[in-house]
């Protein structure tokens, strides 16, 4: 089994890369591959809602950049994690692009990452933990992924680089995250002969104008 983790940091070794390596350790210590991918220090250009992933449905944005490579990434992995610092009280804006582009070509392609095992996590300063941690669960909510939990919200706190550390109770969600995400992977792997998958649904798309 393998896990892709998405740092939307501009730094390569910040407190949101602290937060993902707290988790991932777990993975790693169950025999889980784990790949752990720079998104925000690269130039990634935003959706430009030209809904050409949806004519082509070749699984590629027409934007021809590093998120066609992260995009099948995260096609062949089992688990998928998102992570964050908080800017403003919301996810970075270079991860966000990334993500905006990444999941519309998921839904394009009959939802590319159903059923897979979707976690994510924020490294904060002070305020905005919480609604970053609800933006970032918004695109594993959308796509049908399965979401493990920890004893608490998915935030952990700091300043510097590394002081996150520091932050006793959130090293512990992490790590419980990790944890419960490892057995969730397990359990889907276990009962992929077993269970029957629900059908796909093709998504209906409505509107409020009448």
């Amino acid at each position: 089994m393998k896990v892709v983790a998405f740092n939307g940091s501009p730094r390569n070794d910040g407190n949101t890369y602290e937060a993902i390596k707290i988790v991932t350790n777990e993975l790693e210590s169950q025999g889980i591959e784990v790949e752990i991918i720079q998104v925000g220090n690269k130039k990634i250009n935003g959706c430009t809602a030209c809904n050409a992933c949806f004519k082509n449905r070749n699984e590629r944005c027409i934007i021809d950049d590093e998120v066609n490579e992260w995009i099948q990434k995260m096609k062949e992995s089992d688990g998928i994690i998102l992570g964050s610092p908080v800017h403003f009280s919301a996810i970075s804006a270079t991860m966000k692009a990334f993500l905006d582009r990444a999941f519309y070509v998921a839904d394009a392609n009959k939802s590319l990452f159903r059923h897979k095992v979707g976690a994510s996590v924020v490294a904060v300063r002070r305020s905005g933990g919480v609604p970053t941690y609800n933006q970032l669960n918004n695109y594993i909510q959308y796509t049908e992924m399965l979401m493990p939990s920890s004893n608490y919200w998915n935030v952990i706190y700091g300043l510097k680089p590394g002081q996150v550390i520091e932050d006793e109770e959130g090293v512990q969600i992490m790590r419980v995250l990790g944890k419960n995400m490892a057995w969730l992977m397990k359990l889907i792997e276990f009962g992929k002969d077993k269970i029957e998958e629900p059908e796909f649904e093709k998504k209906r798309y409505t509107n409020f104008i009448k």
